[in-house]
């Protein structure tokens, strides 16, 4: 199979190129910002398909971030428009002072390997991050979307839910890339919500949900046993499951079982 440019799609960085123009528009039309932001970082352009569009939109300042040496070569020939904009790394390890400065919106056709790690990041950056588009595995994209009371509903559901209103905007087949992944795709779109604070520490109320989470098919009697009191009476929800929770009773069980 021959590739653009000579860049060959890794399975060790979970490349699989956007080639539908169609997908790849209603991705772009996704991206709905605040009236005060214009800046934009696509995490993982490859071949520059999401990238070209963007770059086009005089109202936006495009920032990308991409590891792939041979994709980030070919980015520079094509886009030179980029300039310093266009950094050479790994999201997950970029330090904050070469992000874009101030708020921006996230988009990208996500790696599916690293996907999950892109959105804990963003947990980390959510002042600075009113607006996420991205592309995932249509099973991770379910997950991260679901309420309360269904199986998909997990740990990553329950941390992104206090921040962000989470949409899962529509599926994507496997003949819309190349290569072709084995799985669905779906595209979230996730808009920062109006809270600023939980009435407990964001780690503590991380640790509540990991381990409420631990042992899903349990009640949370016994999934959180380590951080039950001696007396349990009078402490609500232990004889649910985790997924049936909102986070606001997540929140609820962290005030109740971790003092600060």
């Amino acid at each position: 199979m021959k590739y653009r440019g000579g860049v060959r799609p890794k399975k060790s960085l979970g490349q699989h190129f956007l080639i539908d123009h169609s997908v790849t528009m209603r991705i772009i039309g996704a991206l709905e910002l605040p009236e005060d932001v214009c800046k934009v970082l696509e995490i993982g352009p490859g071949m520059g398909v999401l990238t070209q569009h963007l770059s086009e939109d005089s109202s936006l300042e495009l920032h990308a971030v991409e590891l792939d040496a041979e994709s980030v070569v070919y980015l520079r020939q094509h886009y030179p428009e980029l300039g310093s904009r266009l950094i050479e790394g790994d999201f997950l390890q970029l330090h904050e002072d070469r992000l874009p400065a101030g708020s921006f919106g996230l988009i990208g056709n996500f790696p599916y390997n690293i996907s999950t790690q892109i959105l804990f990041r963003v947990l980390d950056l959510k002042d600075r991050i009113p607006v996420v588009v991205g592309m995932f595995q249509k099973e991770v994209a379910e997950r991260i979307a679901s309420p309360p009371g269904n199986r998909d509903y997990g740990i990553l559901s329950v941390l992104l839910q206090p921040w962000y209103d989470i949409e899962y905007l529509f599926t994507v087949n496997e003949e819309c890339f190349n290569p072709p992944p084995r799985v669905k795709s779906g595209v979230l779109r996730m808009k920062r919500n109006a809270h600023t604070s939980l009435r407990c520490s964001e780690a503590a109320f991380k640790r509540v949900v990991k381990q409420g989470f631990s042992q899903r098919r349990k009640t949370l009697r016994n999934a959180l046993k380590p951080l039950l009191p001696s007396e349990s009476a009078g402490i609500p929800y232990l004889d649910l499951r985790a997924e049936a929770l909102t986070w606001q009773q997540f929140e609820e069980l962290t005030v109740l079982l971790i003092k600060e």
